[in-house]
């Protein structure tokens, strides 16, 4: 577990107002799923850096810009809500479906989803059948490389189910001001 929080988090928040985390968390305008699986430590972003590094990087400053709005869940085999800010690379699989799942409680008048993926969920069928139950958009960051269209051709398929908008995020080269656009365009 990810004991360092990041200023603006969730936790951060919390601490700084003297109030629980569950209190926290309703002022969250956007829940961004962060995929760490695996094939999330290429080293094939900018500067020769992973992908889980960049997206990490995006996050904290993110986080410090828009103060308690966004609650990080982080996935591969697992789930888990991430409350200090930064996922874990976990390195395990990539199971889509119960990360939808587990977020699929928040799926209220108002909230934004943001996934962030290369794209190669175990399974896909599932991924999606989850996907067309949420009543909010999910939004999807494609950060694979451009040598994997399939990726890039599910993250599409997933977001048009949902009346969301799928962007590249140039292998994590423009994660932020991605993030931003999708935030500010709700």
């Amino acid at each position: 577990m990810n004991n360092q929080i990041i200023k603006g988090s969730v936790s951060a928040i919390a601490q700084q107002n003297n109030m629980g985390l569950a209190e926290s968390f309703l002022s969250v305008d956007v829940i961004i799923l962060c995929d760490v699986s695996g094939s999330m430590d290429a080293h094939d972003s900018r500067g020769g850096r992973t992908r889980y590094e960049i997206m990490c990087e995006e996050l904290t400053s993110l986080q410090k810009g828009l103060p308690g709005k966004i609650g990080v869940v982080q996935f591969d085999s697992q789930v888990q809500f991430c409350p200090g800010g930064l996922p874990l690379l976990a390195g395990g699989g990539t199971n889509l479906e119960k990360a939808l799942k587990f977020v699929k409680v928040a799926d209220l008048e108002g909230m934004k989803f943001i996934l962030i993926s290369d794209g190669e969920p175990d399974d896909r069928a599932a991924a999606l059948n989850v996907a067309k139950t949420f009543t909010c958009k999910i939004d999807v960051i494609y950060v694979g490389p451009e040598s994997s269209p399939s990726g890039r051709a599910f993250l599409q398929d997933l977001a048009k189910a949902t009346g969301g908008k799928a962007v590249t995020a140039d292998r994590a080269k423009e994660l932020g001001s991605t993030i931003q656009t999708l935030l500010l365009k709700g």
